[in-house]
């Protein structure tokens, strides 16, 4: 099964323009995102896919590979859809997100495991929300499960409800998922998911994955214990070098 590992890349970021190319001790943050991707032992390839010549740039400094897209894309899945009509040998593709410069090349292993259920279309991975705090942040979308580890339903609302539980002790009454926000398709599903409509729960709770599930695709879910560091602003990017300053990482 070859599976290629595809970092969409932008440089025009709402919250943080230009959060590519951030500094994270000595290294740009997508280095950092890129270096971690290729320790991955399921990959076949990593590429990442920008529209930007500077961050096209960064990435010939440190012998990177990248692809230029279109501009006008709304998604990092968009980006990948297009990036995968190019290089169209490969039979999974993996979404790394490029705000996460520390991924764990294990959890891109777990997420192509996944796909040695022919049937999987789609998957993505969840982790146990521990904090009380987690489950009431709309920041941090929920993932209710069937039997299976397919996905039912996401939100940025807690999901479930417990009705018979005051809010403080809903962690100790149902085990809680939260999503990371790494996904992976098989090329076909990739190509027809692309081609949907926003749909209305979509639009709703602004969560792609719910156009998906919507129009009837299936999304497979495995669960991993370890955490994220994504950077989504730029006092994310503080704290994180004052964690790293007092780890004197290199």
């Amino acid at each position: 099964m070859k599976v290629i590992g595809i970092i969409p890349a932008r440089f025009a970021s709402t919250r943080f323009p230009g959060k590519p190319l951030v500094d994270i001790a000595g290294k740009s943050m997508i280095q950092r995102v890129y270096e971690q991707a290729c320790k991955s032992q399921s990959l076949s390839k990593v590429v990442i896919a920008t529209d930007d010549e500077r961050i096209a740039d960064e990435v010939k400094k440190f012998g990177g590979e990248y692809i230029f897209t279109a501009s006008q894309h709304q998604s990092g899945t968009d980006r990948c859809a297009e990036v995968i009509e190019n290089l169209p040998d490969f039979e999974v593709v993996i979404n790394i997100q490029g705000d996460e410069p520390f991924i764990e090349p294990a959890q891109i292993d777990l997420l192509v495991s996944c796909f040695t259920e022919a049937k999987v279309q789609l998957a993505t991975l969840i982790k146990p929300i521990e904090s009380q705090e987690s489950i009431y942040n709309p920041n941090s979308p929920k993932v209710v499960i069937d039997v299976n580890g397919r996905a039912m339903y996401f939100s940025r609302s807690p999901i479930p409800f417990i009705r018979n539980g005051e809010p403080g002790v809903w962690a100790e009454k149902h085990k809680f998922y939260k999503h990371i926000g790494i996904y992976g398709y098989r090329t076909e599903s990739l190509k027809a998911i692309t081609k949907l409509p926003p749909s209305s729960l979509e639009i709703a709770e602004s969560l792609e994955q719910l156009r998906w599930i919507e129009n009837g695709f299936y999304i497979q879910t495995k669960v991993t214990d370890l955490e994220t560091v994504a950077i989504d602003t730029p006092e994310d990017l503080k704290k994180l070098n004052k964690l790293l300053k007092a780890l004197k990482l290199e």
